[in-house]
């Protein structure tokens, strides 16, 4: 089977009017500023279900048969995929069963139930989903809609790459969030074939990069393991059509940490006021990882904004402190009245805010007569951090401070 072209992504476009989206691309000035580049952000986490999935799964469910729409279909998704499939279906007059990983966040599991498929919460981890799925599309007939490895899929998501090129003609370089490969790989047959200048970039988290090895080896190779917040993106390994794309037509990939993303979302969060999950950002961290390393103007994709808001709580903390906006310190002082007390009014002089006090008078280092004050801190940035840090210590204070805790 060869590559998905432009007809096909056009003909994909056709049938997604007034269906999807055309989501806006918006010019960052921040972003611009610590790139050196004009950045743009096509906001594909402002898409109908919250992500770009609704755009492949919308047309692969178009083109069933009117027998395998009597089937039904059947998916497996931590989220996003979950709820496109489960929009399409809905659209299409389909019935749609989803299995999803019994701790998959609860508005996830909530929003793909109120767009009509029938949901059940099934082992620990994806694939046990993914495993149960392709049994019951055995057992029952339904249509297995894989996530990403599918042409119709692949052709869908290249709408994204039409519209962005009309939005923004002078694009130099795309940054695509990747996963399985379904969005980079429609993404870059869409800009290659229409604008073969465009430079195509695909961003993976570290803790999930399938993508450099299986290049280098040239086929699809499985991660032994994924451990990653990016859970949009945490795919272990590609398929044959969407490496096929991303080998054929990606001109680079890169890998981007967990403080990138963290920092990425709170930017987005903070100034383009725009909610985004982390596998979302990822396009926008490779763009702050890396000033001047590509071509302007650039568009990152954010790929999608359902995120759950406990762990939006817990990525803004870690997007603080990965920024040093948010600082944890141990500091020992000695057991006697009034210590505490000074020790805070110190931070306070040197403008820290005191978020959070812990006061142990056992731990197995602290010498006889001393307590350990465990301190969370909002500071002004780095500087101001080591500033806190050194004032602490010339004061006579036993400090120890992130890397050490």
């Amino acid at each position: 089977m060869g590559l998905v072209g432009v007809e096909e992504i056009r003909t994909a476009r056709g049938l997604l009017t007034g269906v999807v989206r055309r989501t806006p691309v918006e010019a960052s000035r921040v972003l611009e500023q610590r790139c050196g580049v004009p950045v743009h952000l096509k906001c594909e986490n402002l898409q109908r279900t919250g992500s770009f999935k609704i755009r492949g799964a919308y047309v692969r469910l178009h083109g069933l048969s009117a027998a395998e729409r009597a089937r039904g279909v059947v998916a497996a998704s931590a989220g996003n995929h979950a709820q496109g499939v489960a929009l399409a279906a809905q659209l299409l007059g389909i019935s749609a069963t989803v299995f999803m990983p019994a701790r998959v966040p609860l508005p996830k599991l909530a929003a793909t139930r109120a767009y009509g498929a029938e949901v059940h919460p099934v082992g620990d981890v994806l694939e046990a989903s993914l495993a149960t799925a392709r049994a019951f599309a055995d057992e029952t007939g339904a249509v297995f809609i894989h996530p990403f490895d599918h042409p119709d899929v692949v052709a869908g998501q290249g709408t994204v790459g039409l519209e962005l090129l009309e939005q923004l003609p002078a694009a130099a370089t795309v940054l695509v969030p990747a996963g399985g490969g379904g969005l980079v790989g429609g993404i870059a047959a869409a800009l290659k074939a229409v604008a073969p200048g465009v430079t195509v970039v695909a961003v993976q988290a570290d803790g999930a990069a399938a993508w450099p090895g299986s290049l280098a080896a040239g086929h699809p190779v499985a991660l032994t393991s994924t451990q990653t917040m990016a859970d949009g993106i945490a795919v272990g390994e590609p398929g044959p059509i969407t490496f096929a794309h991303v080998a054929g037509l990606v001109d680079d990939v890169v890998t981007v940490s967990e403080e990138s993303m963290s920092r990425a979302l709170l930017l987005c969060l903070e100034r383009a006021k725009l909610v985004v999950e982390p596998a979302g950002v990822a396009a926008v961290a490779a763009a702050l990882d890396h000033p001047g390393r590509f071509a302007g103007p650039v568009c990152a994709v954010l790929s999608g904004g359902n995120v759950d808001p406990l762990l939006l709580m817990h990525v803004i903390q870690h997007g603080l402190s990965a920024g040093g906006r948010f600082l944890a310190l141990r500091v020992t002082i000695p057991d006697r009245p009034g210590e505490l007390a000074a020790l805070l009014t110190r931070l306070g002089e040197l403008g820290a805010n005191v978020v959070d006090v812990a006061h142990f008078r056992i731990a197995g280092s602290l010498a006889l007569g001393d307590v350990e004050v465990v301190l969370s801190l909002e500071t002004r940035g780095p500087d101001h951090c080591t500033a806190l840090v050194d004032e602490l210590r010339s004061a006579g204070y036993a400090v120890a401070w992130p890397s050490a805790l």
